[in-house]
């Protein structure tokens, strides 16, 4: 008789491979049955994901310049509102303002509909990106990535969600504990 590849459940995520860095994290499966007699094939054993750790081994924070702030289209921000239901004891979140110094191509060329905003991604523009929970952190009360603690015209790094590809630097120019970005060029960080 033909008989299928059987694979188990997935395992559980492991933690990011490195601290500190927009990395990876890995979950497996094992065959339990081969095929056999033209039964199906196996389906892929291993899967990766994009993680970030903003914590080293030691327990201390990362520095803010290390670390690429992870974004996606402010349009996601009602959404996870939504979603978050925070309780009250956390912070209603800040916007920072960034001007874009340089984009990798991949911006332009996402053709996915989930990426569509990254169009709005222009060297020179400035931009406006949202901190609100979950993605304020309680300990540090900000969002990593965010820019705190760097200097005057530091080159930033951030990473676009959706397209790995899609990244480059900023410079942040000030933040706003008022949000009023524009719809266009508003973000949220991850």
């Amino acid at each position: 008789p033909v008989i299928p590849c059987v694979v188990s459940q997935w395992s559980v995520w492991s933690g990011c491979a490195e601290p500190c860095k927009v990395t990876y994290r890995v979950r497996r499966r094992h065959v339990l049955q081969e095929p056999r007699n033209g039964g199906e094939a196996c389906p892929p054993l291993e899967e990766r994901a994009g993680c970030v750790e903003y914590w080293t081994q030691q327990g201390t924070e990362c520095k803010q310049s290390l670390i690429p702030a992870l974004i996606t289209t402010g349009g996601f921000a009602k959404a996870r509102k939504k979603r978050a239901a925070p309780d009250g004891s956390e912070r209603v979140g800040y916007c920072v303002e960034f001007q874009l110094v340089a984009i990798t191509q991949d911006c332009l060329h996402s053709h996915h509909s989930y990426t569509h905003w990254m169009q709005y991604l222009r060297e020179g523009h400035t931009v406006c990106v949202e901190c609100q929970h979950p993605a304020l952190d309680s300990k540090s009360q900000h969002c990593y990535g965010d820019g705190s603690g760097s200097k005057r015209n530091q080159l930033l790094h951030w990473q676009a969600v959706g397209n790995p590809r899609c990244r480059g630097t900023w410079k942040r120019i000030r933040q706003l504990d008022t949000c009023s970005c524009p719809s266009v060029h508003s973000f949220l960080f991850i």
